[in-house]
């Protein structure tokens, strides 16, 4: 069985589906960067196959935000080891203004990103719950 095979939790997170029934989508669009300037009544809620609320309760995001200080710390570590290995005569406030710059892009994309593995922790993959 492949983990990207559908009832596996990584096919729920990389094509933003459902946790629950991996029909509907979790995010309204696919591009992070649209997500993040949808207002809460466009944003996702609920999934429009299975009916089921993602916020499982009062606070439930405030868990997304140490997956995205994990997502976050990975990246910032990636590209100062990247930048390390390809320039290693760079300039100290060059290397961090380009890792601060890497982190600020990449900022929608934790986000998206984060949401969806946490819900992913809670809400179990179910099959056909129709």
């Amino acid at each position: 069985m492949s983990i990207l095979n559908k009832g596996s939790k990584l096919y729920s997170i990389f094509l933003n589906l459902c946790p629950k029934c991996h029909e509907g989508k979790f995010w309204k669009t696919d591009n992070p960067f649209k997500n993040i300037l949808l207002k809460n009544s466009e944003s996702s809620i609920s999934c429009d196959k299975c009916m089921i609320k993602y916020e499982l309760e009062i606070g439930f995001w405030y868990g997304a935000m140490y997956i995205s200080y994990a997502i976050g710390v990975a990246l910032m570590l990636l590209l100062w080891g990247g930048l390390i290995l390809c320039f290693p005569l760079m300039d100290i406030t060059i290397l961090i203004s380009l890792v601060v710059v890497g982190i600020l892009i990449f900022c929608p994309i934790n986000y998206h990103l984060s949401r969806l593995i946490w819900v992913n922790i809670f809400i179990k993959y179910q099959g056909d719950v129709n």
